[in-house]
């Protein structure tokens, strides 16, 4: 099998502040009424959502990736196939999904007038896209060329769309509107993943837009990178690092997050700094939390003189931690430190995380939201489009708990999707996208792929057979 026949295994991600008037919330769960198979019965007609999955996921202790990945030191990840058992029963699709989970500090950032207030949400919004990332080292299943995936959330207000646009490069492309035409939420993301001997390192190459109706906005961002240490050996731990500036294309407003590396000591692990600036580069906020936890934002002169007292009273602490070892040489030990994000005397609280579910450890650390995202709700199946990869069998086969079942149908869907570009390499015909098709972004002019509508109009019969 040469490389272009080879697929890529992508690794890339719900509590409001009182503040937030927007009741844009999550269905209501009741865990005691749970079947044997996770999901929970109808009752009165209305059909709830599931809160656990079918089976918990299977144990990685008996297998060694260090065989697959000795040989790709600096190479990208597409060059190798990994075994199913390092995968979570997602496709990288529903990942791109769970953007959406906080989609109320969208709601929010809609109501208010002021353009530096909108941007307070917006940011809060950029962070709590990557926080159902925190502890996810299962890999999402690669999507099949033409592979989609739909959400429609009445009670948040939502539907979005996505497709696999490409797969030499891989490329996904998604396109998310409010129900009653309040903003819409788009990007195609191209993400690039390195092995650097203990740790792979994504890059999530492609541009986030959010545009805000009302205000006639749109906003732009790239995520920051993420690295998932000691794939060799050791306990896995994620880390995101990097610069992210938004952009306001509409007023020049700007602001720059800051996801602070771990460091040598750890002090600085998960943490998020920043701040919002007019197109006069005059500050008016700064931006303070934990991409795993929450965001704040107060005043910069207020912040500048409580880091001023922090230095003041914390060299003694500083000097003591310097003296402490940093871990083997065999594994890249997580830092021991503190979760909870100090608050500032004079912060507003933007976004905090809701605590996962009991049963999270057991079922590849999914979040509440990414617990529903693979469920088949009833009658579902009559409407959805053959290709959405609720469908696809392999990933329901591990989430049913039968790895075995799973590992057969990944391998059969590969082989058919070689079989089918090798046919059009043969008649000489190109892929042709559905959904969505090429272009270039309306605030960046970078290279993009723009949805062209008419997906939830159910036209469905000439769609490609990809399971």
């Amino acid at each position: 099998m040469n490389s272009e026949e080879e697929f890529y295994d992508a690794e890339t991600g719900l509590e409001s502040d009182d503040s937030c008037e927007v009741s844009f919330k999550d269905a209501c769960v009741y865990a005691n009424k749970q079947t044997a198979n996770g999901k929970v019965p109808s009752e009165n007609g209305v059909w709830e959502r599931r809160t656990t999955l079918p089976a918990p996921m299977f144990s990685r202790n008996d297998f060694s990736v260090w065989g697959f990945l000795k040989k790709c030191i600096g190479m990208e990840l597409s060059k190798i196939t990994m075994p199913i058992v390092f995968n979570e029963p997602l496709s990288f699709l529903q990942r791109i999904t769970e953007y959406m989970e906080h989609t109320y500090l969208i709601h929010k950032a809609c109501t208010l007038s002021d353009s530096i207030e909108r941007m307070q949400f917006v940011a809060a919004f950029a962070v709590s896209a990557v926080a159902s990332q925190w502890d996810r080292t299962g890999k999402p299943f690669n999507p099949l060329l033409g592979e989609t995936f739909e959400l429609t959330r009445e009670d948040e207000g939502y539907r979005m769309i996505s497709e696999q646009v490409s797969h030499h490069p891989p490329i996904s492309a998604f396109y998310a509107e409010s129900l009653n035409q309040d903003f819409s939420f788009h990007g195609s993301i191209y993400p690039k993943l390195k092995f650097w001997g203990k740790s792979v390192e994504a890059e999530p190459k492609g541009t986030m837009t959010l545009e805000l109706s009302k205000h006639r906005e749109a906003y732009t961002w790239t995520n920051p990178m993420c690295c998932v240490h000691n794939v060799i050996l050791g306990k896995l731990w994620i880390e995101q690092y990097g610069t992210v500036e938004i952009v306001n294309h509409s007023t020049g407003d700007k602001c720059v997050l800051n996801f602070k590396p771990c460091g040598m000591f750890g002090k600085e692990l998960h943490r998020v700094e920043g701040h919002i600036q007019d197109k006069s580069k005059k500050k008016h906020w700064v931006m303070y939390g934990k991409w795993t936890e929450c965001m704040y934002s107060i005043e910069p002169k207020v912040y500048e003189a409580n880091k001023k007292a922090e230095k003041k009273s914390g060299g003694e602490s500083k000097k003591h931690k310097q003296d402490q070892g940093t871990g083997g040489e065999d594994a890249d030990e997580m830092p021991d430190v503190q979760e909870t994000v100090t608050m500032i005397p004079g912060s507003k609280l933007l976004w905090r995380v809701a605590p996962r579910p009991p049963q999270s450890t057991e079922m590849y650390n999914f979040t509440n939201f990414a617990m529903t995202l693979n469920e088949l709700e009833p009658g579902m199946t009559e409407v959805l489009a053959p290709t959405d990869c609720r469908l696809r069998p392999d990933i329901r086969a591990m989430e049913n708990g039968d790895i075995d079942s799973a590992s057969r149908e990944k391998e059969r869907l590969e082989e058919k999707q070689r079989a089918a570009r090798r046919e059009r390499a043969k008649d000489e015909e190109d892929w042709s996208t559905r959904w969505f098709q090429q272009g270039n972004n309306p605030y960046t002019g970078t290279a993009d792929w723009i949805y062209k509508g008419g997906y939830f109009d159910r036209r469905y019969s000439e769609l490609p057979d990809i399971y």
